[in-house]
This record gives structure tokens, sequence and C-alpha cells, in this order.
């Protein structure tokens, strides 16, 4: 039943499996084990096209192999909680064991993830959360202050700490983004206060769209020192606009992004920084604690898990921690090939 159920999503998904032969012991406790049938679980991104989520979904793909269960790989091809959603709900009727979501908004996934939950399916989000009550787990990529603050001390060093800068983001209603912004600004009043943000806008993490946003920043503000660009399709954009202008080193780079994406412009001195984390390794720990649940070995008040290669990984409440940001820059980014 599980099989024809997942060829009705193999013109929208990717699903990944693995012989019988390889299926790990599960604990008989839980529904997923007690019935004896192949684990199945299903992830989805903010938008499949985006090149982040890309990396997420090869660590995804290898632990659904590792561990010897169905992966669906599915999600909106541009950001869309409404699209989002509907997957969701799909997913609640092919009765699938876990499902780990990045949210492209907090509180509208919230009602149908709830649904998932009553239905006795496990969830976990990663990269951006849902309302507490409406998963079991977040895998946090970084806590939102670290990732604010490593973001604001690059800005104001590269600055001399002072002078204008401006943020593009993906969208005005991301949760993650948020949250990031909000650290950003304290860390900035507290510990920079002759930095100032003159302007925030959406890319809809587009990078064409953030390079015309990242033009009109600039056009719109002469006195423009940096641009801070927190999606990873922003980055290049804003670097791109940078290096047409004209305004390389006048007008520095920086953000969260993949290296691979951005080695070109650290190298020609557009982009000054990268900031992220090991998005593969995202990928394989959100699928590995999804399974987790599913079989009974990640239960709510967990201090650690273990998430096989990965070693293990601290939890704070109800966060799995992967790890803290790190900075890729000129000297170190030829290191690192997602």
């Amino acid at each position: 039943m599980k099989y024809l159920l997942l060829s009705l999503l193999a013109s929208a998904a990717l699903v990944t499996g693995c012989s019988k032969s390889s299926e790990p012991q599960s604990s008989a406790s839980t529904p997923a084990a007690a019935s004896g049938k192949k684990i199945t679980l299903a992830m989805m991104p903010k938008s499949k096209g985006n090149a982040y989520f890309i990396s997420c979904g090869k660590g995804a793909q290898k632990a659904a192999k590792d561990l010897g269960v169905d992966l669906i790989f599915d999600g909106p091809t541009d950001p869309d909680p409404a699209k989002q959603n509907e997957i969701i709900e799909n997913w609640i009727t092919l009765g699938v064991d876990a499902i780990a979501v990045a949210c492209e908004n907090k509180d509208g996934i919230s009602t149908a993830l709830r649904k998932a939950k009553g239905k006795g399916i496990k969830i976990v989000t990663y990269d951006a959360d849902a309302q507490p009550d409406a998963r079991d787990f977040f895998v946090n990529q970084a806590t939102p202050e670290g990732i604010g603050s490593t973001l604001m001390d690059e800005a104001a060093r590269l600055c001399n700490d002072e002078g204008e800068f401006a943020i593009i983001s993906a969208s005005l209603t991301a949760g993650n983004m948020i949250e990031w912004e909000k650290y950003i600004e304290e860390c900035r009043s507290s510990k920079h206060p002759k930095m100032k943000m003159v302007a925030l806008r959406p890319c809809d993490d587009m990078k064409d769209k953030a390079q015309s946003e990242a033009t009109a920043l600039m056009s719109a503000n002469p006195n423009l020192k940096l641009i801070m660009a927190i999606c990873s399709p922003a980055v290049p954009g804003a670097a791109e606009a940078v290096k047409q202008a004209g305004k390389t080193g006048a007008v520095k780079v920086i953000g969260l992004g993949l290296p691979s994406e951005n080695r070109r412009y650290v190298k020609e001195g557009v982009t000054d920084s990268v900031i992220l984390w090991k998005t593969e390794d995202l990928g394989y720990l959100a699928v590995h604690a999804a399974h987790g649940l599913a079989t009974g070995t990640l239960k709510a008040g967990a201090t650690s898990y273990d998430a096989g290669p990965l070693g293990k990984m601290e939890i704070k409440g109800d966060n799995i921690l992967l790890g803290k940001p790190f900075i890729f820059n000129k000297e170190n980014i030829d290191q690192f090939d997602f």
C-alpha cells in the first residue's frame, strides 16, 4: 500500500528508498514499528529551486539512505505558505510517519501541522520554525541570537563601526528572518550604535529581484556603506548589483549564503564574507530526528540526540542544535564545496 501511495507523488516528489535489509531496528512501542511497515518520512523546503534547500535535500537523501527509509522531498516552486499547507494536507492523507518542514509562515502553517500531529504524525521543523505546539522539535541550524549578532558584528567590523547599511531578506513574513532581524537590531543598538539601518527590502527568494533591490538601495542611499543579505539568493544578487554599479569596496556585501554561490564574488573582493552553517548536515539532522521521533528513539524531554555520523547533538528545550554560525571569507572559502 505504501508503494502505491508513493507512486502518486512520483511526478512531483523525489523519493529515496533502500532495501528492507538495510532497515534499522525500531522500537516496537511506536506505531510505525508495530505495523511492520517501512517508515516514510516527508521533507519540505520553503522552495524547491533555492540552492540552499537543494543542498539541505542532499543531506536529507543521505540520511534516508543510511536509515533505510522512504523519503518524499517536495515543496512549492517559490515561497508560498498556501502551497505548503496544501502539501501538508496531502501528506496527512497519505499517512506518512513523520514530516520535516522549513516554514515560510510561522502562523500560517501551524494549523495544518497541528492537524497532522492529531493524526499521529511526528513533526520536525528545520531552518524556520512553526508555533511550538504545532511540532515536536525544531532542528535549529544556529540560534537566532547567534546569527543576528554574527551578522551585525561582521557588518560593524567592515564599516569601522559606523555608517549606513541596508538589509535584503527573502520576505517580510518569514519567521526565522524576523527573529534574525530582531537580534541584528539588538546587537546594533547595544554594541554598534553608530551603525544605522536605512532600509529593509524583500527579494522573494530570487537572485534577480535581490539585484534590482540592491541597485535601488544604492541609488536611494548615496551614503550606503554595506548591504546585508539574509537569504541565500540575495547574497550573489546584491554582489552583482554592487559590481555592475562599479562600487566594489565602496559598498560592502555580507550575508547568509552558500560558499559555492558566492566564491567568485568573494575572490573578486565584492563580497567580504558569507555566514552560514553546513547545509547538508542540517538536512541530514532534520531527517534523522524525524526518524528518531517515528521510531521512539527521540522523545520529549531529551537533552541530547545521537545523530549517527553527525555525533551527539545538544537539545535545549525542544530545539536540537546543529552548531554555531561559520564565517566564510577569501582565506577559507576554497575549503568548502557546498
